[in-house]
């Protein structure tokens, strides 16, 4: 009997004789705007579920966590890293520059940010080597002009593997016919 009480409150205040239709329909109303709230609740809270995983398997594995920036020139990065790598809660750490530049190929020019990195210690912190379609970060090597483009800079720029791409950058060379992006 226990199981079925609120099930007879509800059955006792939805079907009243012919006395007060309105408390009927009242009631009616407010069960369906009950059921309603809890079943939205309910999608609501799946799609937030959905996207927060996403959200940290996709988004946060190709963004640094944090950022360790020097005021000027960073010579030693090497210490950096070691000290950074030392503590406890740090589960792996790589170098990295980053430029804005612009990429030029087929006639086609398109703005870009440029990130140098090591490609060893990349594929510690970066899930980017599982989303890549060609190629791998093995590629990139020491003194090299290799590039890693993303699928849709790659359509823009209409190049494939193994194309040449021009990089330009906003840093400027003084020479005697005048003054020349890098």
């Amino acid at each position: 009997m226990k199981n079925w009480y609120p099930a007879l409150i509800g059955y006792r205040y939805t079907s009243v004789k012919r006395s007060n239709h309105f408390i009927s329909f009242i009631s009616l109303i407010s069960m369906l705007g009950l059921i309603i709230g809890v079943a939205l609740l309910i999608t609501v809270l799946s799609v937030m579920n959905g996207f927060d995983r996403e959200l940290r398997t996709r988004i946060l594995g190709m963004v640094p966590h944090a950022v360790i920036k020097p005021y000027a020139t960073m010579q030693d990065w090497q210490s950096v890293d070691e000290l950074v790598t030392a503590h406890p809660k740090v589960v792996s750490a790589a170098p990295f520059i980053q430029i804005k530049g612009m990429l030029s190929a087929s006639g086609l020019v398109q703005g870009a940010q440029l990130n140098g990195v090591l490609p060893e210690e990349e594929k510690t912190v970066s899930i980017i080597e599982n989303h890549m379609v060609q190629g791998s970060l093995d590629d990139l090597q020491s003194g090299e002009f290799r590039i890693v483009l993303g699928d849709m800079l790659a359509r823009q720029l209409r190049v494939q593997k193994g194309d040449r791409v021009t990089v330009v950058l906003p840093e400027a060379s003084l020479t005697p016919a005048g003054v020349f992006p890098r």
